[in-house]
């Protein structure tokens, strides 16, 4: 359960990087500097909880 949840949130940080860029790419943002912050942290965020998930600690 632990690594469908953690392969979960790596998906969902590479959907935010990707909706990122392409809002920049498309749109006209105003506040570019601000936009890529919060997907930076948010992209952080969801990979380093799918990364904890996934880290298999039994040998």
């Amino acid at each position: 359960m632990k690594k469908e949840l953690g392969k979960w949130f790596l998906d969902i940080a590479k959907y935010i990087i990707t909706a990122v860029v392409l809002a920049s790419i498309f749109n006209q943002i105003d506040n570019v500097q601000v936009t890529a912050a919060i997907g930076v942290l948010t992209v952080a965020i969801t990979l380093s909880v799918g990364l904890y998930l996934l880290n298999d600690k039994k040998k």
